[in-house]
């Protein structure tokens, strides 16, 4: 099919651009050295001490695996414009993807020129993009360092492109560099389209594995063959999917311990992926091939627990009718994952800590001790220096498991890794279904977005496993597929009532249980509600704009609890927003 037949029911993007309402989100602020970007820092660094980065990292840590960590580097980039956007300029699609182009070139990157601008429909999530790139800097860096280049070399632009319109669409957008001034070409050339519809897109997608054993969307891993890491059976994997800078950093990390012996501590709410790293941990170490044992301690009675984990002789006690080993000795020579440790009673974690220290384990009811060799991958979503506080968990057990504790990120705050997640559930419930799901609408996905995730990632896998049984066959999922679970996920919002008090409603229409009067921290109230009016009520009641703003936060932070992204969802803010408003105000009031 042609382009231009493919495009025929897609929305092409508007083509004026304002670039005022641009201007107004950069602002330079010298006598704080600060340079903003809807309220997000931002640095101007010189381009040829990024492009000599650029070489040395090339020299030193070779082609592929530099270009990958620039491109990632420029996928996280374009999230956050992306996600800026959004959050500016409301719900105008074709806006936001307008205003894309020109903010990369306002950012010094590139110049853009429409081949056939961006198309796309809202509704289906399906697009198109075509663009030639003028003025690349990475392009001519690499020309300068290296000649005519066998690769496309606008890695950082490309990445930007992928994570900026995969945000705003809320399904994986694969952009592919197909001309590049680099490999000799008279301009560079792009070209974008959803990830599901790209033939070769495995090649392209190698900047989303931080590692090989993570999964980018759409396919397993390969095999690694290097030393340290032979995959036993790559099928067992489970699916490891990110490229946010916390996920990352998690990997890294189980990268480091996998090849050693060391015991490792798995921290971080229920349902983050803790028995997932846990079997990729096992499965890229030296102890592949040997078994994995998981047992979840808070789903063992208190007085079994020592016979599930150490075993039991024959007679032991009523009914233990047979010898049968423990959890240690059906894990010798691999991994035993202790999932949920501190659940376990404290008379067992004694005995726990005398098998880790001496290599040897004592059956219930037996006196001759068995030699065992195991690995130990323990778990904890609680806070296991509270729980040594509050003395419900051994102190020496604590110092023997936290030899290399991993942190793993709660969903909220990896949210750029939404879209590729969505996308391989998606893919995963539709084979098991046996169905043909399109793709996810907008306001879906910006619903995903909202939503705070308590149960994190296992939550996300469940809610996309309901909406792909409910949504129709050869169909989108929609807002309705999702939060039918009574799942909270209306967004908090600031709402003026006609009686001039301030209430919290819901996102869209409020519903009863989101129209909730604030009461605790009361703000002026004004006869007839008018703007004017409550203006001259804040101003008699704050006297500043500074103390005003103040107040609003420390206000959006206790109706929260206390939950900075809460609080900047209470505000209509991001994050990041919502965090340097609160320390400069805090850092201002230090000084007076």
């Amino acid at each position: 099919m042609s382009a231009h037949n493919q495009h025929q029911t897609l929305h092409p993007i508007r083509e004026f651009i304002d670039d005022q309402a641009l201007a107004e989100k950069l602002r330079f602020a010298p006598d704080s050295g600060l340079i903003q970007l809807f309220e997000n820092r931002m640095l101007l660094v010189h381009g040829f001490s990024l492009a000599a980065l650029r070489r040395e990292l090339i020299e030193r840590l070779g082609l592929d695996k530099t270009r990958e960590m620039f491109t990632r580097l420029g996928y996280q980039q374009g999230v956050a414009d992306a996600r800026s956007l959004i959050e500016s300029e409301g719900g105008q699609t074709d806006t936001k993807l307008a205003m894309l182009p020109r903010l990369r070139e306002l950012q010094g990157f590139v110049r853009n020129q429409a081949v056939d601008r961006m198309h796309f429909n809202e509704q289906t999530g399906d697009f198109w993009g075509d663009y030639y790139w003028q003025s690349s800097w990475e392009a001519d860096a690499h020309l300068q360092h290296y000649s005519i280049s066998g690769i496309p070399a606008c890695w950082m632009m490309t990445g930007y492109a992928c994570g900026a319109t995969t945000t705003i669409m809320g399904r994986p957008i694969l952009w592919r560099e197909v001309e590049c001034v680099a490999m000799g070409h008279a301009r560079c050339r792009v070209v974008g389209q959803p990830l599901d519809e790209c033939d070769d897109s495995a090649e392209h997608l190698k900047f989303l594995q931080i590692e090989d054993f993570v999964a980018a969307p759409g396919r397993r891993p390969p095999p690694r063959q290097d030393k340290g890491f032979q995959l036993a059976d790559i099928s067992s994997l489970p699916d490891l999917v990110g490229a946010s800078a916390s996920f990352n950093a998690a990997v890294h990390l189980l990268k480091r311990v996998a090849p050693t012996d060391a015991t490792v501590l798995l921290k971080g709410e229920s349902g983050v992926g803790k028995e997932r790293f846990s079997k990729t941990l096992h499965a890229i170490g030296p102890r592949a091939d040997k078994p994995m044992i998981s047992v979840n301690c808070a789903a063992i009675p208190a007085d079994l627990v020592e016979a599930e984990l150490f075993g039991v002789e024959k007679g032991a006690f009523t009914g233990a009718t047979v010898s049968r080993p423990g959890r240690f000795e059906r894990a010798d020579g691999g991994t035993l994952f202790l999932d949920e440790i501190a659940s376990l009673p404290l008379h067992a974690q004694g005995k726990l800590l005398r098998v880790l220290q001496e290599g040897e384990v004592e059956r219930v009811g037996d006196i001759r001790v068995r030699a065992v060799d195991v690995r130990i991958v323990a778990a904890a979503n609680r806070n296991l220096r509270d729980e040594v506080k509050a003395g419900r968990f051994r102190e020496d057990l604590f110092y023997r498991l936290n030899v290399f504790p991993i942190e793993i990120p709660p969903l909220r705050e990896r949210r750029e890794d939404l879209p590729l997640m969505v996308s391989v559930f998606v893919k995963r419930y539709s084979q098991r279904f046996n169905k043909v799901i399109k793709g996810i609408t907008q306001r879906a996905s910006e619903a995903l977005w909202a939503y705070e995730w308590p149960g994190n990632v296992r939550e996300l896998e469940n809610i996309i496993e309901r909406a792909v049984i409910l949504a129709d066959n050869d169909a989108n999922i929609d807002l309705h597929h999702l939060f039918s679970g009574d799942e909270d996920n209306l967004e908090i919002l600031f709402k003026l009532g006609p009686d001039g008090e301030l209430t919290r409603s819901g996102r869209g229409e409020p519903s009863a249980a989101a129209d909730i009067r604030v009461t605790e921290h009361p703000l002026p109230s004004v006869g007839g509600g008018s703007r004017d009016g409550l203006i001259a009520s804040f101003l008699d009641t704050f006297g500043s704009l500074e103390t005003m703003e103040t107040s609003v936060l420390d206000y959006a932070l206790a109706q929260s609890g206390g939950n900075l992204s809460a609080a900047a969802r209470l505000l209509k803010m991001t994050r990041a927003q919502f965090e340097y408003r609160l320390k400069k105000y805090r850092q201002l009031q230090r000084s007076h």
